[in-house]
């Protein structure tokens, strides 16, 4: 396939560093490309010991004259083939890294206001270091997903059998007083007896959740505010699910606020992961959202603020 992409031919080893990879790239002829097996087998990859690490590293540059990384997914990981090998080739970022980087550089800096953020997933302690990174930035940040709950929770409402992070509701709290009547949360959800496609669910007030179900997604009234608050919007972020949206009676929350998101009119970003899978299979066009990130969670960790250790090494 990539082969047929690139118009050329590709020729595959069978390890990283061993005797194939040798030997494949010394026969390469002028055009032709060598793909190696995936470097995660080699333990010198992802070591934490840097000896270890720089051992590798040592042996994948010398394939080289020069290195590309065009890998914004993996740029947050202090790998060999992210951080240690720039170091020892003249290094460049490809296209894509470029883009990445242009496009969330635009959300620390100086935003079009109004700025709305929309956070979904599971767990609040997954997107606590955003939350508290955008917090002071944005103008409205709307939360749903499986992390809504805690948040509920920290309101004092009873959320049946949802999932909770119990340690991090008093956090949650803290965070509500901080930035008065600029979280919103649900104000109704769909809520299931049982985690699966089948099971008995109906819309529930999100200060009712009977005790014996669990919410799976955000209600059609939640929808409509969550629309509300994204109409005149100038820039958007959106990272994580509404809800369970691999189950068809659970989607249409991730799939309101998506659309809405998307017919905004305002500059729209699409966090990787789960945001930019539930793009897809929802069967959404891709193109009427301004920028897809194709790194989940190096673009939540570009946007706490934290220094990417692929891209530090591209700027050395």
């Amino acid at each position: 396939r990539l082969g047929e992409l690139l118009g050329a031919p590709v020729h595959f080893a069978t390890d990283t560093v061993g005797d194939s990879a040798r030997s494949t790239v010394e026969a390469l002829g002028d055009g032709e490309v060598a793909l190696l097996e995936n470097l995660r087998f080699n333990a010198g990859e992802t070591s934490k010991d840097e000896a270890e690490r720089a051992s590798f590293a040592d042996q994948l540059a010398g394939f080289g004259e020069a290195y590309v990384d065009d890998a914004f997914g993996a740029v947050h990981r202090k790998h060999a083939s992210v951080y240690d090998v720039p170091a020892r080739l003249p290094h460049f970022a490809g296209r894509l890294v470029l883009r990445e980087v242009e496009v969330l550089s635009t959300l620390t800096g100086e935003p079009e206001r109004p700025y709305v953020v929309v956070l979904g997933g599971s767990k609040v302690s997954d997107k606590l270091a955003v939350i508290e990174a955008l917090l002071p930035k944005v103008d409205r940040l709307l939360i749903g997903g499986g992390m809504c709950f805690t948040f509920l929770k920290a309101q004092g409402h009873e959320v049946g059998t949802s999932l909770l992070e119990e340690e991090m509701v008093e956090t949650c709290r803290n965070l509500m007083e901080r930035a008065p009547g600029k979280i919103l949360l649900p104000v109704d959800v769909v809520a299931a007896d049982a985690f699966a496609p089948d099971a008995t669910h109906d819309t529930v007030r999100a200060d009712g959740i009977p005790s014996h179900r669990l919410g799976l997604d955000i209600g059609p009234e939640t929808v409509a505010g969550f629309a509300a608050a994204l109409k005149g919007a100038r820039t958007i972020f959106w990272n994580g699910p509404m809800g369970v949206f691999e189950m068809a009676p659970f989607a249409h929350g991730t799939r309101g606020v998506a659309e809405a998101i998307a017919g905004s009119g305002a500059f729209t970003v699409v966090g990787g992961g789960d945001s930019a899978a539930a793009v897809r299979a929802l069967g959404l066009d891709e193109s009427s959202f301004g920028h897809i990130s194709t790194g989940g969670g190096a673009s939540l960790e570009y946007l706490e603020g934290k220094t990417l250790p692929g891209i530090a090494a591209l700027e050395n």
